[in-house]
């Protein structure tokens, strides 16, 4: 009887974890693409933004999102391999007397573009959303091989709550074929 209960207890807690990881990764919506000498990466985090993330903007803090995106090879019967890894980080201040937001987006430590918007929708969406970015090149692909773009995203400062369920971010992944 008590082992029932043990078993019956560990298949709960497996059941709730995975829904938990299903919901997050739910949360970051990614879509790889190969076109001419490049990987595309086009992805959304489409919880991100919530309202203690929107609070902690309007009150002057820096707030910076992070995206570290794994080009993985899948090994089968082994460990995943990763082939290149590219970190997306995205920060907005907003000043609170001219009430404008800067947004800073930077690729592996690189300053790639800054915007100044009055736009709170528009800072949302610089934040949290990216369309076809050219982060990794097709030179380092095998033909014929299955691949995935992993991306794990962060904030800072974090609430605790923020990309539930753990509070320390959220994760997805897309599968592709490299096909030359």
């Amino acid at each position: 009887m008590r082992k029932t209960r043990k078993t019956g207890l560990i298949c709960t807690l497996l059941l709730v974890a995975a829904t938990a990881m299903t919901i997050a990764a739910e949360g970051l919506r990614i879509v790889p693409l190969v076109r001419d000498d490049h990987v595309l990466v086009t992805f959304e985090l489409a919880d991100g933004f919530t309202e203690e993330v929107r609070a902690a903007i309007r009150s002057g803090l820096k707030t910076t999102f992070t995206y570290t995106v794994d080009l993985r090879l899948e090994v089968p019967v082994w460990v995943d391999r990763t082939i290149a890894t590219t970190v997306v980080t995205n920060s907005v201040e907003y000043d609170n007397l001219t009430r404008l937001h800067t947004v800073v987006r930077m690729l592996d430590g690189k300053v790639e573009a800054t915007q100044v918007t009055e736009s709170e929708a528009t800072v949302r969406q610089l934040m949290t959303s990216f369309q076809r970015l050219p982060l990794f090149r097709t030179s380092i692909l095998e033909p014929n091989r299955e691949y995935y773009v992993r991306i794990s995203a962060t904030a800072r400062p974090s609430n605790g709550a923020f990309l539930w369920p753990w509070g320390s971010g959220t994760s997805g992944q897309a599968k592709f074929t490299f096909i030359r």
